[in-house]
This record gives C-alpha cells, sequence and structure tokens, in this order.
C-alpha cells in the first residue's frame, strides 16, 4: 500500500514527503511543475509522477498501480492576490480538479485523507488566539475555495465514510535544516524570503505595508510556523487517520505572533546584512493580528512544534537560500 500526496514537489509538499519517507511510508507523488521542482523530490525511492489531479485517467492508473491507502492533498494554489483577479483559476483547480481526485478515491475505495488547508478560511479573526471553532468567513477566493473543499469532504464523510483531518496552517516558512530543499516560489510573496531577498545587491527593497495598525510597533502580527513541524504534523496526521481516528479539523502554527518589523530586526540579526527596505500604506483585506491556538493539534496528533523561536526560523531559510544561490552570499555563522 502506498500514501499518494498531491502536490508533492511543492514546497510544504516536499519536506512531508522526506518526513514521510523517513517514517516508512511508501509515497507516490503526482505534481504538474507549475509551482513544484522535481529536484526537491530528494528521495530515490518515492514514485514521481508528472500531472495534473484533473486528470481522471491519470489518477485511474495511479490508484491502480499502486494500491493508494491514503491521501495528502496540497496541490492548490495559494495566491491570495492572484485569486481575487483570476477567480475562475481558482476554483476550477482547487475545487473542480480536487473533485476529480475524490471521485477517484472513491471509486477505488480509499477513503482517508489529510487535507492541506489554511487559516485564510477564518477570514478577519474576531479573537486571538485563533481556535478551530472560530467562524470561517474567508475573504478572497482563496480562501473560499479552501472552505468549499473542507465542507465537500465532510459531505463524502456523512454520505461515504471518507475520514479526514483538515490542516489549517498560518505562515509557512523556514527550510530543511540541511538546507536540502526550501521555498522557491515564482513569484514571491512570502515575507521571510522577500526580506532575504532584499539584502541582496541590486535587489528591490522589500515594502511594509502599513505601519498604523493597532500593535506594539504599529506593523502586521503573524504566526510563522517552521515548515518542518508542519511537515512532522502532516505524518502525525496521517497515522492518526489511518488507525480508525476520528475526522477533526487542526490549527498549525507555533501559538505566537511576531510583526514585520520584528522578522526585519531578527533577518538582520541571523545574516549580519542590512535589510533594504520601504515604508507603503495598507493592504486592503490584511488582518493586524492572526495567531493560532494550536492546543488542539497538540493534544490530538502528540505533536510540538520544535521551531519556537523565529531567529532559528530565519536561519534555516537564509542557509537554503545561500546554498540554493551557489554559496555566491556568504552567511554569518
Amino acid at each position: 500500500m502506498a500514501i499518494l500526496v498531491t502536490g508533492g514537489a511543492g514546497f510544504i509538499g516536499s519536506h512531508a514527503v522526506r518526513d514521510l519517507v523517513k517514517n516508512g511510508f511508501k509515497v507516490v507523488v503526482i505534481d504538474n511543475m507549475i509551482y513544484g521542482h522535481k529536484e526537491a523530490i530528494v528521495d530515490s525511492e518515492v514514485t514521481l509522477v508528472e500531472g495534473d489531479i484533473g486528470d481522471k485517467n491519470l489518477l485511474k492508473n495511479i490508484f491502480t498501480q499502486h494500491k493508494i491507502e491514503g491521501v495528502i492533498h496540497f496541490a492548490a494554489y495559494a495566491y491570495v492576490g492572484e485569486s481575487v483577479k483570476e477567480p475562475l483559476k481558482y476554483y476550477k483547480n482547487n475545487v473542480a480538479s480536487s473533485l476529480t481526485l475524490l471521485e477517484t478515491m472513491l471509486e477505488n475505495d480509499c477513503k482517508k485523507i489529510i487535507f492541506s488547508s489554511t487559516c485564510a478560511t477564518y477570514g478577519n479573526p474576531v479573537q486571538i488566539p485563533i481556535t478551530e471553532s472560530h467562524p470561517q468567513s474567508p475573504i478572497n477566493p482563496y480562501g473560499w475555495s479552501k472552505l468549499m473543499l473542507e465542507k465537500i469532504i465532510m459531505d463524502f464523510h456523512r454520505a461515504y465514510g471518507f475520514e479526514y483531518v483538515f490542516l489549517r496552517y498560518f505562515n509557512a516558512s523556514g527550510s530543511s535544516k540541511e538546507g536540502i530543499i526550501g521555498e522557491d516560489h515564482e513569484p514571491e510573496t512570502h515575507l521571510i524570503p522577500l526580506v532575504l531577498r532584499s539584502l541582496l545587491p541590486g535587489e528591490p527593497p522589500i515594502t511594509v505595508f502599513g505601519t498604523d495598525y493597532d500593535t506594539p510597533d504599529g506593523t502586521c502580527i503573524r504566526d510563522y510556523i517552521h515548515v518542518e513541524d508542519l511537515a512532522s504534523a502532516h505524518v502525525k496526521a496521517l497515522s492518526y487517520i489511518l488507525n480508525g481516528n476520528p475526522s477533526i479539523a487542526l490549527n498549525l502554527g507555533v501559538g505566537r505572533g511576531y510583526s514585520v518589523k520584528e522578522i526585519i530586526q531578527a533577518a538582520e540579526a541571523v545574516t549580519g546584512l542590512k535589510v533594504n527596505l520601504k515604508y507603503g500604506e495598507r493592504r486592503a483585506g490584511d488582518p493586524p493580528i492572526l495567531v493560532a491556538d494550536n492546543t488542539l493539534a497538540k493534544k490530538t496528533l502528540d505533536w510540538q512544534p520544535v521551531y519556537n523561536d523565529i531567529n532559528e526560523i530565519i536561519a534555516t531559510a537564509w542557509k537554503w537560500f545561500n546554498s540554493s544561490h551557489g554559496g555566491r552570499y556568504g552567511m554569518k555563522k
């Protein structure tokens, strides 16, 4: 029996694949390589299929050949701004193509799924920290697409006996501690890699959007969770559901927030370089604070984030950034 990982050549997916292999799982990855990278699949025993989850015949062949026991579903478009400009693209890929995946699972009696969801399903927070019972009211098509799929999977649970774990994570960050794989988006929208990129000669400055929020230093606060902690939670969630435990939704964060200015200060401390930055107006739809209550995830999965210090998280990102650019930028020891 094997585990199918959709989007397994992406940032979070590739780290989860490594963790699955370390824990003895046979892994099959499907990725259309629009945002994934073949070189991110570093374990030779992983079966990599280049293709789209909307391709029904391809999925049928995968399920037939590999006897898939469970699915970890990462494959999705995840740019909030783009989702506002191109909602059709997001609903077709994140919802319609995912329905093809669920239909194929049903036809092959595979009813265990770990779904890579997001705190974007909560929308603007009405309480901090955010618990899993917080109202879900997304403010963009990306968040809605994820919430729609949560609801669809819940319907499959009631009608067909599917079992699931929804993992709603906050700000994925960092890279593998060895610097083997890391964050490589194009375009890049995540704060930490943008800050690191701004350190380099000739690169544009990072823009701080808004300095007048109701926070201690006036900039937005976010909960940054290391990608390896995310990966370990997915493996634990898979074991949880394969062992017959009840379906559940869980937040993944460290339970502590850092402001944009604190991220910049930490990056300068880690690298020994000065961040090139400028200040801009607030962006529409940016809540002042997003911090997870991770109590339920820790209790349910017997999971504990290893990376709790933002300097340590940024250090792993900088190690990857340096190595992926041929070591040209030098790291502060």
